[in-house]
């Protein structure tokens, strides 16, 4: 029996009107739980709205729009979370039974996944040896258990290195062992907390104004400047390991390739007069992803900074590449696909479903357009046959393709076309027909090669970390910040693509790259390294 029900009055009419208040208090808590419901309801549809055009010619004006949208749904869930949770001290047991919301509106959680590696720790609640009615000795019949996820909060360590000095009685030689190597030769930064940095900054982005005072918490004071200073030295130390990176992508014979907008700060333009000193670059990245064919090469993604949007840089970023390239329609990538004058192209052009397929999408939310829809499904029914065929071989692959996604794909050409003597010429629906029909053989290499995708859902993934920052920084420093930012997001990148956690990943590497034999450094490449290798080589 709680506290409150000891203090409760003995008269009922004084209980009745207790009760009542707490009645009519619950029914206005219920009211506004209901009004944040359905504010969550028409936030998601929005957002979800929003997500499906940001690949528009106003992607980043949707984007920011759905990053704030995004932040006013959660502070809306965690205000809701806790009315619906607040404990009622003050009220006895039969008055705290009354629901303060209706149960079956209760929303379903997922409950935390928690890896097989993590720390645990068994605290046991024994009740001794004695009952305590009778005495008499108690023996184990079995266990109840629970689990509860709790954190141990960062440390800051300091690690005093003690070389001790001693001479040889006999020959009076000084004798001591050398200095261990550090990551940044001269600096008092461990490669834990240099990891941590880098991960924070460029995974996380967090500013490093926010590590400052984080790590002020933790008792270390530790200026902006020093930071900057490390993630600098420390991006040169993975410089080697970087390039190797680059190399293998940009080797493979089948690419994805995307790009999305990002503002860099430009102080000669604040400097002329020009604006607020803010330009618009292009961050590039190159993914190789083999998994959905079985690919014998770990997967990777290589990201490279442009100041402007021209066609000169994809040039650049793919001199030495060739093969089979998944873009979408960016006028730049003409020229790989035009024969060269040997005849044969370095490219073949794979070209993106999915985009097409928002086309659709759009004009079916705007207009309930009937035709829009059938696009929808017949897309649809491309889609299902993948994914039964996620992950098994080329083979296997296009024979599933050739027998199922064949005949779909000529009707929907055939289709298409007959909708276009049906429907006007200057519509959006004729233009998202005529956009994917002048792009009919691109479309279609995925049936001629089990190893294309049917889509570029690789590329896009790769640059959603990029939208994740924009939430946190609103401009990189210059061109040279956006560049470290490209390198960085490619180990970093790289590194979670292969299931490794790039912060422990990036903590070993800095600790042993510098006594790491210069002809083995592959075995450092994210694909190549694993804590078993880590704990083996230290060993011996």
């Amino acid at each position: 029996m709680s506290r409150a029900t000891t203090n409760l009055p003995d008269d009922p009419a004084f209980l009745k009107a207790m009760i009542a208040a707490l009645l009519a208090e619950n029914a206005k808590m219920s009211a506004t739980l209901q009004a944040h419901d359905q504010l969550i309801q028409t936030l998601r549809l929005r957002i979800a709205k929003l997500k499906k055009q940001v690949f528009g010619k106003s992607s980043e004006k949707i984007e920011r729009e759905i990053e704030q949208l995004e932040l006013a749904l959660e502070d809306l869930l965690i205000a809701a979370a806790e009315a619906i949770t607040a404990p009622i001290d003050e009220v006895d047991e039969a008055a705290s039974t009354v629901p303060l919301a209706d149960p079956s509106e209760k929303t379903m959680r997922r409950r935390p996944r928690v890896s097989d590696t993590a720390v645990r720790e068994r605290r046991e609640l024994d009740p001794g040896s004695c009952c305590p009615d009778c005495g008499g000795e108690l023996r184990l019949v079995g266990e109840d258990t629970s689990e509860i996820l709790d954190m141990i909060a960062a440390q800051m360590k300091v690690i005093e290195v003690a070389r001790l000095k001693k001479s040889c009685r006999c020959c009076e030689k000084m004798v001591q062992v050398a200095a261990p190597s550090r990551p940044i030769p001269g600096s008092m930064a461990g490669a834990r907390l240099l990891a941590y940095i880098l991960v924070s900054k460029f995974d996380d982005h967090l500013p490093l104004y926010r590590l400052n005072e984080i790590f002020a918490r933790m008792g270390a004071d530790i200026p902006d400047s020093t930071m900057v200073d490390w993630c600098g030295r420390a991006m040169q130390v993975l410089q080697p390991l970087i390039e190797r990176i680059e190399t293998a992508i940009m080797a493979s014979d089948l690419l994805h390739a995307d790009d999305t907008p990002i503002r860099v700060l430009d102080r000669s333009l604040r400097d002329k007069g020009l604006g607020k000193g803010v330009k618009k670059g292009r961050l590039w990245t190159y993914v190789r992803d083999q998994r959905p064919w079985s690919g014998a090469s770990p997967p990777g993604a290589v990201y490279y900074f442009a100041p402007d949007w021209k066609e000169e840089h994809v040039h650049l970023h793919l001199r030495q590449s060739s093969g089979i390239l998944q873009a979408d329609g960016y006028k730049g990538y003409g020229k790989l696909y035009s024969p060269g004058e040997n005849g044969t192209s370095r490219f073949k052009e794979a070209a993106c479903w999915a985009h097409w397929r928002r086309d659709f999408h759009d004009i079916w939310t705007s207009n309930k357009s009937e035709i829009a829809r059938e696009a929808l499904d017949r897309i649809g029914a491309l889609y299902d046959i993948e994914r039964g065929i996620n992950g098994q071989p080329p083979d296997i692959r296009l024979a599933a393709r050739q027998v199922q996604s064949k005949p779909k794909v000529d009707a929907f050409r055939h289709w298409a076309e007959a909708q276009l003597t049906r429907i006007p010429g200057k519509g959006d629906l004729a233009t998202a027909f005529r956009y994917g029909l002048s792009r009919w053989a691109s479309l279609c290499l995925f049936l001629e090669d089990g190893r294309v995708a049917i889509d570029n859902n690789a590329a896009e993934r790769a640059l959603r970390p990029i939208g994740v920052g924009r939430r946190n920084w609103l401009f990189a420093g210059a061109d040279t910040g956006a560049e470290t930012l490209a390198r960085a997001m490619t180990i970093i990148e790289t590194a979670k693509m292969n299931g490794l956690d790039p912060q422990a990943y990036l903590a070993d590497v800095l600790d042993r790259i510098h006594d790491h034999k210069i002809n083995r450094l592959d075995e450092l490449l994210p694909w190549n390294w694993s804590e078993i290798t880590t704990i083996d080589a230290k060993a011996a």
